[in-house]
C-alpha cells in the first residue's frame, strides 16, 4: 500500500489584521491562565498564526522568563495578555516594550497614556471587547484592533451570541468611520467559521478551547480527555466562581459553588486568595491595591473582588494540577464540537485548507 501524499500547504490569507502584525494566517490564539505557555505560543506562531503568552498568572519574573524562552522557541511574532488594572502594569508593559513583543492584548482596555507609550515603541495594541460601545472607545483611545468575544467564548464573557456581537460592532466603528482590524472570537474552531468571520467583515478570528484541545498545550491529558467528553450542554455560564460571568465546564465543584451557600464559597474564595498570594509573592497592599483598581474599573462588589481572587487557584487546580473534581476548567461551548488532539500546525492548516474551499465556493455562487 503506497503512503499518502502529504498535503500541500494551505495558501496565505492576508487580511488588515494579518498585515498589521505580521502573520500569514488570520488566526489568534488566546492568552489563557495557566494554558498559554512559551509552548503552546510559540507553536502557534510558528504555524502561522498569533500566539500569546496569558501573563495575569505569571509573577513578573515569570513573564520575563517565559518571555525569553518563546523567543528561543519562535522567531515569529507573538503577544503577551496583560491585566490593565494590575498594579505592576506600568512595569510589564516596559518589559514589552524592551524584549520586542509584537503585541500586547488586554481583557480590560489600558490607560490612554499606556497604549501610547506601546504605540510609540510599535507594539500593536488590541483590547479584548464585549460591546460595540467599547470598541469605539478603545478605537478613540488609539488601539490598532480589537477582539470581540461573543457569549459563546469560555472564561469571562458577555451574554450576547458572537452572531450579533460581530456585526454590532462592525457597525458602529463603520458609522463613526473607523477603520481598525476586528477579530471574532466565541465558537470557532474551524474552516467554515473563519469564512463566516471574514464573510461579515471581520478580519480573523480568535480561539481559545480550540487551542487548549492541541498537543502542544500542557494541559494534562486526563484533563483534555475531560473536555473531549463534553457535549454541547455540558458549560455553564456561572457568577459563583468570581463574582463575574464566568463560561466553565460543568464538574461537580461548579455544580456544588451554583446551588451552595454563598457565605461558605465567600470564605473559601478567601482562602485561596491567601493562597494565590503566597505562590506569587505578591504582599496584601498589593492585592489591595489590585482589588481597589479592579472595583473601580470593572464596578465589583467587594464580594467579587474577594472571589476575583478565588479565580486563579482554581483554574489551576483543574488546568495544571489535572484535579478535575476540586477544580475550575474555563471552556467555550465549542468544546462540544472538538473531537481531537492536533498540533497547532495541524489544526491551523486543517483551518486554512477548509476556509480556501469555503470562499471559493462561496466566490463561485450567483
Amino acid at each position: 500500500m503506497s503512503a499518502q501524499p502529504t498535503p500541500a500547504r494551505a495558501a496565505s490569507l492576508r487580511t488588515p489584521f494579518t498585515e498589521l502584525v505580521g502573520i500569514e494566517y488570520p488566526i489568534v490564539q488566546t492568552g489563557m491562565g495557566w494554558v498559554s505557555g512559551p509552548s503552546l505560543t510559540s507553536a502557534t506562531s510558528n504555524a502561522g498564526g498569533l500566539g500569546i503568552l496569558a501573563s495575569a498568572t505569571m509573577t513578573y519574573e515569570e513573564l520575563e522568563a517565559a518571555i525569553a524562552k518563546t523567543k528561543s522557541l519562535t522567531d515569529k511574532p507573538f503577544g503577551v495578555n496583560i491585566r490593565a488594572d494590575a498594579t505592576d502594569a506600568p512595569q510589564r508593559i516596559d518589559l514589552l516594550i524592551r524584549e520586542g513583543v509584537k503585541v500586547a492584548s488586554f481583557a480590560l482596555a489600558p490607560k490612554q497614556e499606556l497604549i501610547a507609550k506601546l504605540k510609540d515603541h510599535g507594539v500593536v495594541v488590541i483590547p479584548s471587547i464585549g460591546a460595540a460601545k467599547h470598541a469605539v472607545k478603545v478605537a478613540s483611545w488609539g488601539a490598532d484592533a480589537v477582539i470581540v468575544q461573543g457569549g459563546e467564548g469560555g472564561g469571562h464573557t458577555g451574554p450576547v451570541a458572537t452572531t450579533l456581537l460581530l456585526p454590532s460592532v462592525l457597525d458602529a466603528l463603520a458609522e463613526k468611520n473607523i477603520d481598525m482590524p476586528v477579530v471574532a472570537a466565541g465558537g470557532f474552531f474551524d474552516g467554515r467559521g473563519l469564512a463566516a468571520a471574514l464573510a461579515y467583515g471581520a478580519q480573523g478570528v480568535a480561539m481559545g478551547t480550540r487551542f487548549l484541545l492541541t498537543s502542544d498545550s500542557a494541559v494534562p491529558d486526563s484533563v483534555k480527555q475531560e473536555y473531549l467528553k463534553r457535549g454541547l450542554n455540558d458549560t455553564v455560564v456561572s457568577v459563583k466562581v468570581d463574582g463575574m460571568p464566568h463560561r466553565v465546564l460543568r464538574t461537580p465543584l461548579v455544580e456544588a459553588l451554583e446551588s451552595g451557600n454563598s457565605v461558605k464559597a465567600l470564605f473559601a474564595a478567601a482562602r485561596n486568595a491567601n493562597e494565590f498570594k503566597q505562590m506569587t509573592g505578591m504582599r496584601w497592599t498589593s492585592m489591595l491595591k489590585d482589588g481597589l483598581s479592579m472595583k473601580k474599573s470593572g464596578e465589583r462588589t467587594w464580594q467579587q473582588v474577594i472571589m476575583a481572587g478565588n479565580t486563579p487557584m482554581l483554574l489551576k487546580a483543574g488546568l495544571v494540577e489535572g484535579d478535575t473534581r476540586a477544580g475550575v476548567l474555563a471552556s467555550g461551548q465549542v468544546v462540544g464540537m472538538i473531537e481531537d488532539l492536533p498540533s497547532c500546525d495541524e489544526l491551523i492548516q486543517s483551518i486554512m485548507h477548509q476556509a480556501h474551499e469555503r470562499l471559493k465556493t462561496l466566490g463561485s455562487l450567483g
